[in-house]
């Protein structure tokens, strides 16, 4: 996610002494890679990209429309500090099974809206914070959708297409936006060694177009044939040069978490009416060494901001800043839902935690 603790603290301070501030324009500059991430044959191959013939646009129509209706626009959390509350997935089963990219947009249960322009409520079934992945569902029956390959079938140079709800530009039932371009290289992103902050480390499909755009995360990459070949990630910039990515992540690389989401083998949703303890035999916080950041919206990320020192959240390895993803295996959808679900915990118990620390998925276990 990116949204930091210092957000919040900010926000905080605004509140108290009521400072507006304004939001910064943005300015955007596209690029097809970088040498950061790109071996030097693949850049020999990226100089004869131009010999790769574009479709007319006749072509595209027929190309993008059916592909179009499997995609669908997200709607949830955001609106501050430049926060747009908007992004893009697409249909993964008939049945209403949506693939996305796991952002702060999914803080609320957020609002589906279809080819078609029906809107419907849905629900995080599971995500998966190394992937930066979530599905969705809703209730619906019989819908277009992609089949998600065991294999990527694009190669460098190979023609495709990207659709997404990019900048909210398409409303109601317009279709989802289309870019047409071409795979510049098929590559290992190691973020970490790098200066793309970014949890997933897997290969990426780097992208001949100016593709990840406010709002285009989570939409789909689709190949000539009109298969699914990648879902476009987050937006990622170069912290040195300013440089930003545009990128896919393949679509093989996430065929097999969905399938265990959708299937129900891996879940992060609570249970359904777990007691609630009482106060002295629950799990709290405060009396571990954990200092939240202070709670100033409806869902406030469960970011830390001070870990006392020679407590047990230190003994942990707990820091500043680490945003709480998981506890126990259960999503984390917001402060005072952390909150709630640690007053289920019998305080005796070990607390497993997934925490975000900067662009890095850590597992610790938290002992009383």
């Amino acid at each position: 996610m990116n949204v930091s603790a210092s957000f919040f603290r900010s926000q905080h301070r605004a509140r108290a002494s009521r400072v507006s501030s304004s939001r910064a324009v943005m300015t955007r500059f596209g690029v097809l890679i970088t040498c950061v991430l790109i071996s030097a044959p693949a850049m020999a191959q990226v100089s004869q990209l131009a010999q790769v013939p574009q479709l007319a646009q006749g072509s595209l129509g027929v190309w993008s429309r059916d592909a179009q209706r499997r995609v669908v626009k997200v709607y949830g959390a955001g609106g501050l500090k430049g926060l747009e509350a908007y992004q893009s997935g697409f249909l993964v089963s008939p049945d209403g099974h949506i693939a996305t990219a796991w952002s702060y947009v999914l803080d609320v249960e957020p609002i589906v809206q279809l080819d078609d322009g029906r809107r419907f409520e849905s629900k995080i079934v599971g995500f998966e914070p190394s992937l930066e992945l979530a599905v969705l569902k809703i209730e619906a029956s019989e819908l277009p959708y992609f089949k998600v390959e065991s294999e990527t079938s694009v190669q460098w140079g190979d023609p495709v297409i990207a659709i997404s709800n990019l900048f909210n530009i398409a409303t109601g039932d317009e279709p989802a936006s289309v870019m047409q371009g071409s795979v510049a290289s098929v590559t290992q992103l190691d973020a970490r060694r790098g200066t793309f902050k970014t949890p997933y480390q897997g290969d990426v499909l780097i992208l001949d177009l100016i593709a990840n755009n406010p709002g285009a995360a989570g939409g789909a990459v689709v190949d000539a044939d009109g298969q699914l070949v990648g879902m476009l990630g987050k937006e990622l910039r170069d912290s040195a040069t300013g440089v930003w990515l545009n990128y896919a992540m393949p679509a093989a690389s996430l065929r097999s978490t969905i399938g265990d989401i959708i299937a129900g083998r891996r879940t992060s949703a609570p249970p359904e009416k777990t007691p609630i303890l009482e106060r002295g035999k629950s799990h709290d916080f405060v009396t571990m060494g954990v200092v939240m950041v202070p709670d100033v919206l409806e869902t406030t990320p469960a970011f830390i901001d001070e870990v006392r020192e020679t407590s047990a959240a230190a003994r942990a390895g707990l820091r500043p800043d680490d945003l709480i993803l998981l506890v126990n295996g259960t999503r984390v959808e917001s402060q005072r839902g952390l909150l709630r679900w640690l007053r289920t915990i019998d305080r005796r118990d070990d607390l497993n935690l997934t925490v975000q620390r900067d662009s890095e998925i850590l597992n610790l276990v938290l002992r009383p």
